[in-house]
Protein backbone atom coordinates (compact mmCIF):
# COMPACT_ATOMS: atom_id res chain seq x y z
CA UNK A 1 0.00 0.00 0.00
CA UNK A 2 1.53 3.30 -0.43
CA UNK A 3 2.04 5.55 1.59
CA UNK A 4 0.80 9.49 1.04
CA UNK A 5 3.88 10.73 0.22
CA UNK A 6 3.85 8.07 -2.39
CA UNK A 7 0.22 9.06 -3.45
CA UNK A 8 1.74 12.70 -3.73
CA UNK A 9 4.91 12.16 -5.58
CA UNK A 10 3.09 10.02 -8.09
CA UNK A 11 0.78 12.81 -8.68
CA UNK A 12 2.99 15.25 -9.32
CA UNK A 13 4.68 13.25 -11.80
CA UNK A 14 1.56 12.27 -13.50
CA UNK A 15 0.77 16.28 -13.86
CA UNK A 16 4.46 16.53 -15.49
CA UNK A 17 3.66 13.87 -18.41
CA UNK A 18 0.79 15.55 -18.86
CA UNK A 19 2.85 18.49 -20.96
CA UNK A 20 -0.12 20.84 -20.18
CA UNK A 21 -3.61 21.30 -18.73
CA UNK A 22 -6.86 22.94 -18.35
CA UNK A 23 -8.21 22.11 -14.78
CA UNK A 24 -11.90 21.75 -14.43
CA UNK A 25 -12.14 24.22 -11.46
CA UNK A 26 -15.21 24.70 -9.21
CA UNK A 27 -13.75 26.10 -6.09
CA UNK A 28 -14.28 22.53 -4.31
CA UNK A 29 -11.77 20.77 -2.09
CA UNK A 30 -10.37 18.04 -5.41
CA UNK A 31 -10.47 20.81 -7.98
CA UNK A 32 -8.88 23.42 -5.40
CA UNK A 33 -5.91 20.95 -4.70
CA UNK A 34 -5.57 19.59 -8.29
CA UNK A 35 -5.24 23.26 -9.63
CA UNK A 36 -2.76 24.26 -6.96
CA UNK A 37 -0.72 20.94 -7.77
CA UNK A 38 -0.90 21.64 -11.03
CA UNK A 39 0.27 25.11 -11.04
CA UNK A 40 3.06 24.15 -8.80
CA UNK A 41 4.20 21.40 -11.17
CA UNK A 42 3.39 23.68 -15.00
CA UNK A 43 3.20 26.80 -14.16
CA UNK A 44 1.29 28.67 -16.86
CA UNK A 45 1.33 25.63 -18.80
CA UNK A 46 -1.71 24.74 -16.24
CA UNK A 47 -4.74 26.89 -16.46
CA UNK A 48 -8.37 27.01 -14.76
CA UNK A 49 -11.67 27.16 -16.27
CA UNK A 50 -14.91 27.21 -14.19
CA UNK A 51 -18.74 26.42 -15.39
CA UNK A 52 -20.97 29.38 -15.01
CA UNK A 53 -24.61 27.97 -14.28
CA UNK A 54 -27.55 28.43 -12.29
CA UNK A 55 -26.75 25.44 -10.47
CA UNK A 56 -23.24 26.52 -9.12
CA UNK A 57 -23.90 29.19 -6.43
CA UNK A 58 -22.45 32.68 -6.90
CA UNK A 59 -20.64 31.68 -3.89
CA UNK A 60 -19.13 29.38 -5.11
CA UNK A 61 -17.50 31.68 -8.22
CA UNK A 62 -16.69 33.97 -6.68
CA UNK A 63 -14.33 31.67 -4.37
CA UNK A 64 -13.24 30.10 -7.87
CA UNK A 65 -12.32 33.75 -9.44
CA UNK A 66 -10.77 34.98 -6.00
CA UNK A 67 -8.15 31.84 -5.25
CA UNK A 68 -7.36 32.09 -9.05
CA UNK A 69 -6.81 35.66 -8.70
CA UNK A 70 -4.74 35.28 -5.53
CA UNK A 71 -2.16 32.74 -7.09
CA UNK A 72 -1.62 34.09 -10.01
CA UNK A 73 -3.54 31.35 -12.49
CA UNK A 74 -5.21 32.12 -15.63
CA UNK A 75 -8.49 31.78 -15.38
CA UNK A 76 -11.44 31.31 -18.08
CA UNK A 77 -15.12 30.93 -17.05
CA UNK A 78 -17.52 29.65 -19.46
CA UNK A 79 -21.23 29.50 -19.80
CA UNK A 80 -22.68 25.74 -18.90
CA UNK A 81 -26.07 26.63 -18.77
CA UNK A 82 -27.22 22.58 -18.36
CA UNK A 83 -30.93 23.39 -18.35
CA UNK A 84 -30.41 24.29 -21.88
CA UNK A 85 -29.66 20.62 -22.48
CA UNK A 86 -32.39 18.55 -23.98
CA UNK A 87 -33.55 16.19 -21.48
CA UNK A 88 -31.58 17.72 -18.66
CA UNK A 89 -35.01 20.05 -17.01
CA UNK A 90 -36.83 16.19 -16.54
CA UNK A 91 -33.99 15.26 -14.28
CA UNK A 92 -33.91 11.91 -15.63
CA UNK A 93 -31.16 9.26 -14.15
CA UNK A 94 -28.57 9.98 -16.80
CA UNK A 95 -28.66 13.73 -15.63
CA UNK A 96 -25.22 14.23 -14.78
CA UNK A 97 -24.06 12.48 -17.88
CA UNK A 98 -25.93 14.72 -19.81
CA UNK A 99 -24.31 17.86 -17.32
CA UNK A 100 -20.68 16.50 -17.77
CA UNK A 101 -20.37 15.83 -21.37
CA UNK A 102 -21.66 18.79 -22.52
CA UNK A 103 -19.69 20.50 -19.68
CA UNK A 104 -16.59 19.24 -21.08
CA UNK A 105 -17.16 19.26 -24.43
CA UNK A 106 -16.55 22.83 -24.02
CA UNK A 107 -13.69 22.84 -21.99
CA UNK A 108 -11.97 20.46 -24.30
CA UNK A 109 -12.53 23.14 -27.44
CA UNK A 110 -11.04 26.19 -24.56
CA UNK A 111 -8.26 23.81 -24.09
CA UNK A 112 -7.47 23.10 -27.76
CA UNK A 113 -7.62 26.41 -28.68
CA UNK A 114 -5.38 27.80 -25.88
CA UNK A 115 -2.93 25.20 -26.88
CA UNK A 116 -3.25 22.92 -23.84
CA UNK A 117 -2.94 19.38 -24.33
CA UNK A 118 -5.21 18.03 -21.61
CA UNK A 119 -8.36 18.56 -19.45
CA UNK A 120 -8.33 17.12 -15.98
CA UNK A 121 -11.13 16.74 -13.27
CA UNK A 122 -10.71 16.16 -9.61
CA UNK A 123 -12.91 13.09 -8.63
CA UNK A 124 -11.03 11.34 -5.94
CA UNK A 125 -11.04 7.24 -4.99
CA UNK A 126 -14.19 7.76 -3.01
CA UNK A 127 -16.43 8.74 -6.00
CA UNK A 128 -16.12 4.63 -7.30
CA UNK A 129 -18.56 4.21 -4.74
CA UNK A 130 -21.54 5.47 -5.71
CA UNK A 131 -23.80 6.11 -8.65
CA UNK A 132 -21.63 8.44 -11.20
CA UNK A 133 -22.77 8.60 -14.66
CA UNK A 134 -20.93 11.90 -14.97
CA UNK A 135 -17.75 9.47 -14.73
CA UNK A 136 -18.71 7.65 -17.78
CA UNK A 137 -19.00 10.93 -19.77
CA UNK A 138 -15.42 11.75 -18.26
CA UNK A 139 -14.10 8.70 -19.59
CA UNK A 140 -15.37 8.93 -23.31
CA UNK A 141 -14.10 12.39 -23.72
CA UNK A 142 -10.55 11.41 -22.56
CA UNK A 143 -10.67 13.67 -19.76
CA UNK A 144 -7.83 12.80 -17.18
CA UNK A 145 -8.29 11.71 -13.54
CA UNK A 146 -5.24 12.73 -12.12
CA UNK A 147 -6.45 12.19 -8.31
CA UNK A 148 -7.75 8.35 -9.15
CA UNK A 149 -4.89 7.92 -10.92
CA UNK A 150 -2.86 8.56 -7.87
CA UNK A 151 -5.25 6.68 -6.00
CA UNK A 152 -6.18 9.27 -3.73
CA UNK A 153 -8.97 9.12 -1.01
CA UNK A 154 -10.84 12.38 -0.12
CA UNK A 155 -9.77 12.62 3.64
CA UNK A 156 -5.83 12.02 1.87
CA UNK A 157 -6.97 15.46 -0.42
CA UNK A 158 -7.66 17.25 3.05
CA UNK A 159 -4.70 16.22 4.84
CA UNK A 160 -2.35 17.20 1.62
CA UNK A 161 -4.68 20.20 1.28
CA UNK A 162 -3.96 21.35 5.03
CA UNK A 163 -0.06 20.66 4.82
CA UNK A 164 -0.51 22.79 1.64
CA UNK A 165 -1.84 25.60 3.86
CA UNK A 166 -5.43 25.61 1.20
CA UNK A 167 -7.97 27.45 2.50
CA UNK A 168 -10.57 24.83 1.28
CA UNK A 169 -8.76 21.49 3.24
CA UNK A 170 -11.90 22.01 5.64
CA UNK A 171 -14.43 22.60 3.56
CA UNK A 172 -17.92 21.38 3.09
CA UNK A 173 -18.19 19.08 0.29
CA UNK A 174 -20.36 20.43 -2.47
CA UNK A 175 -21.93 19.16 -5.56
CA UNK A 176 -24.66 20.91 -8.18
CA UNK A 177 -27.68 22.19 -6.76
CA UNK A 178 -29.78 19.96 -9.44
CA UNK A 179 -28.35 17.07 -7.21
CA UNK A 180 -30.62 18.23 -4.60
CA UNK A 181 -33.94 16.86 -6.74
CA UNK A 182 -35.35 13.22 -6.82
CA UNK A 183 -34.94 11.99 -10.33
CA UNK A 184 -38.11 12.76 -12.62
CA UNK A 185 -38.60 16.09 -10.99
CA UNK A 186 -38.63 19.16 -12.93
CA UNK A 187 -36.04 21.51 -12.13
CA UNK A 188 -36.38 25.10 -12.90
CA UNK A 189 -34.49 28.33 -12.14
CA UNK A 190 -36.93 28.99 -9.36
CA UNK A 191 -36.52 25.65 -7.83
CA UNK A 192 -32.05 26.10 -7.45
CA UNK A 193 -32.43 29.51 -6.33
CA UNK A 194 -35.03 27.95 -3.68
CA UNK A 195 -32.58 25.47 -2.79
CA UNK A 196 -29.42 27.91 -3.45
CA UNK A 197 -30.83 29.80 -0.58
CA UNK A 198 -32.08 27.60 1.88
CA UNK A 199 -28.32 26.51 1.78
CA UNK A 200 -26.92 30.00 2.34
CA UNK A 201 -29.22 30.50 5.11
CA UNK A 202 -27.86 27.31 6.96
CA UNK A 203 -24.31 28.26 6.42
CA UNK A 204 -24.55 31.51 7.76
CA UNK A 205 -26.16 29.96 10.73
CA UNK A 206 -22.93 27.93 11.16
CA UNK A 207 -24.02 24.72 9.71
CA UNK A 208 -20.85 23.10 7.89
CA UNK A 209 -21.75 20.09 6.24
CA UNK A 210 -25.51 20.83 4.41
CA UNK A 211 -27.85 19.79 1.80
CA UNK A 212 -31.31 21.06 1.15
CA UNK A 213 -33.25 18.53 -0.72
CA UNK A 214 -36.41 19.93 -2.57
CA UNK A 215 -39.15 17.71 -2.69
CA UNK A 216 -42.04 19.61 -4.33
CA UNK A 217 -43.81 21.75 -1.42
CA UNK A 218 -41.32 19.99 1.39
CA UNK A 219 -37.47 21.35 2.18
CA UNK A 220 -35.29 18.17 3.89
CA UNK A 221 -32.56 19.10 5.68
CA UNK A 222 -29.36 17.20 5.47
CA UNK A 223 -26.76 18.08 8.14
CA UNK A 224 -24.21 16.43 10.36
CA UNK A 225 -25.55 14.40 13.16
CA UNK A 226 -23.13 16.14 15.64
CA UNK A 227 -25.24 19.53 14.58
CA UNK A 228 -28.50 18.36 15.21
CA UNK A 229 -28.57 19.33 18.99
CA UNK A 230 -27.94 22.73 17.46
CA UNK A 231 -31.32 22.94 14.75
CA UNK A 232 -33.40 22.02 17.48
CA UNK A 233 -32.32 25.01 19.73
CA UNK A 234 -35.75 26.83 19.42
CA UNK A 235 -34.41 30.34 18.05
CA UNK A 236 -32.34 28.18 15.27
CA UNK A 237 -35.09 26.15 14.72
CA UNK A 238 -37.80 28.78 14.71
CA UNK A 239 -35.44 31.12 11.83
CA UNK A 240 -34.93 28.06 9.49
CA UNK A 241 -38.49 27.49 9.38
CA UNK A 242 -39.49 30.93 8.95
CA UNK A 243 -36.95 31.51 6.67
CA UNK A 244 -37.92 28.36 4.17
CA UNK A 245 -41.19 29.42 4.44
CA UNK A 246 -40.63 32.91 2.80
CA UNK A 247 -38.53 30.98 -0.01
CA UNK A 248 -41.25 28.91 -1.38
CA UNK A 249 -41.68 26.08 1.10
CA UNK A 250 -44.77 24.41 2.45
CA UNK A 251 -42.91 22.12 5.09
CA UNK A 252 -39.70 22.04 6.36
CA UNK A 253 -38.12 18.65 7.64
CA UNK A 254 -35.01 17.55 8.67
CA UNK A 255 -33.51 14.28 7.59
CA UNK A 256 -33.20 11.73 10.93
CA UNK A 257 -30.03 9.68 9.09
CA UNK A 258 -28.22 13.03 8.78
CA UNK A 259 -25.71 14.34 6.01
CA UNK A 260 -24.68 11.79 3.28
CA UNK A 261 -23.47 11.89 -0.34
CA UNK A 262 -25.66 10.74 -3.18
CA UNK A 263 -29.09 10.29 -1.06
CA UNK A 264 -31.28 10.52 -3.88
CA UNK A 265 -29.86 7.43 -5.36
CA UNK A 266 -30.80 5.37 -2.44
CA UNK A 267 -34.29 4.72 -4.61
CA UNK A 268 -32.01 3.55 -7.63
CA UNK A 269 -32.23 -0.11 -6.21
CA UNK A 270 -31.36 -1.15 -9.70
CA UNK A 271 -28.82 0.37 -10.80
Amino acid sequence: MKSLQEKYDVLKEYIKSLGSVAVAFSSGVDSTFLLRVAHDVLGDRAIAVTARSSSFPERELSEAVAFAEKNGIVHRIVDSEELEIEGFRENPVNRCYLCKHELFSKMKEIAAQNGYSEVVEGSNMDDLGDYRPGLTAISELGVKSPLRYAELTKEEIRQLSKELGLPTWEKQSFACLSSRFPYGETITPEKLKMVDEAEQLLLDLGFHQVRVRHHGTVARIEIAEDQFPKIMEREIREQIDSRLKEIGFTYVSLDLSGYRTGSMNETLTDL
